[in-house]
């Protein structure tokens, strides 16, 4: 049956009430939205983290518009039940002409929301793109596009100041109309704190059990097919990796031990 997107965002905005938690994973492809999809994920994200993971760059920053529109389009075409949210890769709302013209052109490419970080500063891109009938998914803490200036992936919230920017974040976001926020790499009391003090569900990365309002992960994490980096507060279910290893160890070997059929000597002139 088909639900429109209004309806999806309703539903994971009211879970925040109602429960039960969010379950978000990334997928790029169609196989893996499908598989997503059909068991039973509440909300995919196509995430800029395919730099890494299917484009083998070192961080998200090397992602294009380009890149976003060939995943995202594969990514819809596996996807009917859960709401498919697209990233905006860096720089590509760097104002809100921008932002918004981007958004279209990810929507037309067949999600149904899309993602953009930051928080007070992001407030008018996020409005303006509401205002297109977008909605939109907030990133909050440790912010991937911003690695470089950084100078690395550092935990947020360590200080009162940080806590209270990631707060008034949160608050300016669910202002600006975000159906949700994603939280990454939060200390887990100051992701409860911005919990507590939102009316839009939390989405936690990296922020401990049980103090937002769901979980995000990236889906090579949770299945073992990454396995050059896995981060520290992943939990990994299964070992595709491993399985991808053996049955391709087994295919040549069952090649390579495969006799030739006897090539007919050339009959003589």
């Amino acid at each position: 049956m088909y639900v429109n997107v209004s309806d999806k965002c309703s539903a994971i905005r009211a879970r925040k009430e109602e429960g039960p938690p969010i379950a978000a994973l990334t997928a790029w492809d169609y196989p893996t939205a499908r598989l997503l999809d059909e068991a039973g994920t509440d909300l995919i994200l196509v995430g800029d983290s395919l730099g890494m993971v299917v484009l083998g760059f070192p961080d998200t920053t090397h992602v294009t518009m380009e890149h976003m529109i060939h995943h995202v389009s594969a990514a819809a075409r596996g996807c009917r039940k859960a709401l498919l949210v697209a990233d905006l890769p860096i720089n590509s709302y760097d104002n809100e002409t921008e932002a918004v013209q981007n958004a279209h052109t990810l929507v037309k490419a067949g999600a149904e929301a899309v993602k953009l970080e930051g928080g007070t500063e992001q407030a008018e891109n996020v409005a303006a793109i509401i205002r297109e009938g977008i909605p939109v998914l907030g990133h909050l803490g440790m912010l991937p596009q911003q690695v470089r200036e950084e100078g690395g992936y550092r935990t947020k919230g360590k200080s009162s100041a940080e806590a209270s920017c990631l707060l008034q974040g949160a608050v300016a976001l669910e202002t600006a109309g975000c159906f949700a926020v994603v939280l990454e790499s939060v200390v887990p009391t100051v992701a409860k704190e911005v919990r507590c003090h939102t009316g839009i569900p939390t989405i936690g990365i990296g922020c401990g059990t049980g103090n937002c309002d769901g979980e995000i992960a990236v889906t090579s994490d949770v299945i073992g097919s990454y396995p050059w980096f896995v981060p520290p507060f992943a939990t990994q279910r299964a070992d595709v990796a491993g399985e991808i290893r053996k049955s391709v160890s087994d295919y040549i070997l069952h090649c390579h031990a495969t006799e030739r059929t006897t090539i007919p000597a050339p009959a003589a002139s």
